[in-house]
């Protein structure tokens, strides 16, 4: 199995001023690639700190990938540091990037300035990949410590543009292996639960086979089979046997096969059976629609949303009475059903959610911070679930809100299926 490390270099990424998004693009890339990315490290704009690290991962790597410091500033110190690495001798001219600095500062009518033209002087023993979307070169040094490195500019779109060809340079020198990867999406069940659940499962998994929890408050916990080296047919096929065997643990947990959101799968309902949605939302203030929108075609069946955040907008515009406030409160079982029947009513869909609560930072001695009411209405009725979370506001509005789907997504399933 060939391995690598991704090394992001500069101290903006270690003061957190900004977000490594690199890694994970290049991480994504070897995987697909066949190439299993073992350690990911973050490295200062030290001279001493970069020598060290990359010689001690070079030492253990097939292959190591730098982002940064290759700009024409001086706090660029990265590849003063890989020619003293790679034995080079001094710097030569590559005429390829030249041409391109010269064709991207003109381009965008700069001047061109030595110490831009000194990015196209590069250690006499890297091979260069010539960056198409910036001025500094993509470099490549063979048989470093036993590893090879690639040292790619930083900036996020030059690193992600070069991305192509450095796994199109990996394949040429590399013999890899396939990698299979297969996710299932599973909501409804604590991290901690789910593992007690098919732990008996996980236990029994063959040696080869590698299981990861990956949780996200709103698409659920993602569970991705891994097995890292064999035949790419046998390997589906046994991953298909193994997740066949989970899902009948999970049961209706089990929202999606590879990595599609809620949002996404009841999308796929709805069209697949000529339904729609709308929602009402009082304590998630819109976030529900916002999802329902943020996939691409969902006005084919998501009608419309009402925040109603106000007392009198639940009376007014969605017909709550006000007697059902008065007796039980907004935050009631019989509130959000009504809620719920309202909007269905008002924008004539098939099906409809809502939700009402507390997300925060306050509560009251019935319903405390985090507590929030869902109800789903249909053709054949009206169900509401009360679940409770103890996050800040921002957290607990996504988990009212992906319980939300969650529970719309049963209903409906639910009267499909009957």
């Amino acid at each position: 199995m060939i391995n690598a490390c991704i090394c992001t270099i500069g101290d903006e990424i270690l003061i957190g001023q900004v977000i490594d998004t690199n890694s994970s693009y290049l991480a994504v890339a070897l995987e697909e690639a066949g190439v299993r990315v073992t350690r990911m490290i973050s490295i200062g704009d030290k001279k001493e700190d970069i020598e060290e690290t990359l010689r001690k991962e070079l030492s253990r790597s097939t292959i190591v990938i730098t982002t940064g410091g290759l700009g024409p500033t001086k706090d660029d110190i990265t590849k003063g540091v890989l020619k003293e690495l790679s034995g080079s001798r001094g710097y030569v001219e590559h005429a390829g990037q030249l041409e391109m600095i010269h064709k991207i500062l003109s381009g965008r009518g700069l001047d061109i300035l030595p110490i831009n033209l000194a990015q196209a002087m590069v250690p006499d023993k890297a091979e260069v990949i010539v960056n198409q979307l910036g001025t500094a070169p993509i470099m490549v040094f063979r048989n470093i410590g036993g590893g090879t490195l690639y040292a790619l500019p930083g900036v996020p779109h030059e690193a992600v543009g070069a991305i192509p060809a450095i796994m199109e340079d990996i394949r040429s020198h590399q013999q890899l292996t396939h990698i299979c990867h297969r996710n299932i999406m599973v909501y409804g069940i604590a991290e901690s639960a789910l593992s007690e659940l098919i732990a008996p499962w996980e236990d029994a998994l063959p040696e080869d086979m590698h299981l990861a929890y990956l949780p996200n408050p709103l698409t659920g916990i993602r569970l991705r089979l891994s097995i890292y080296s064999g035949d790419e047919a046998e390997q589906k096929a046994r991953i298909q046997e193994q997740l066949t065997a989970l899902k009948a643990i999970l049961g209706n947990r089990v929202y999606a096969d590879g990595d599609s959101t809620l949002e996404e799968t009841l999308g796929e309902i709805f069209k697949a059976n000529g339904l729609t949605v709308s929602c009402a939302e009082s304590c998630t203030g819109g976030e529900i629609a916002h999802l329902f929108t943020s996939v691409a075609g969902s006005s084919s069946y998501f009608l419309g949303s009402v925040t109603s955040y106000a007392i009198s907008v639940k009376e007014k515009v969605l017909g709550v009475p006000v007697d059902t406030i008065r007796e039980h409160g907004v935050v009631s079982s019989e509130v959000v059903a009504a809620m719920a029947e309202g909007v269905r009513r008002l924008t004539g869909s098939d099906y409809a959610v809502a939700t009402t609560g507390l997300a925060g930072p306050s509560g009251d001695e019935n319903n405390p911070v985090g507590t929030v009411w869902i109800g789903a209405a249909g053709p054949h009725g009206t169900q509401t679930v009360r679940c409770q979370f103890r996050h800040d506001r921002k957290r607990n509005i996504e988990r009212f809100a992906a319980s939300a789907l969650d529970f719309l997504r049963r209903f409906v399933l639910a009267d499909l299926n009957s």
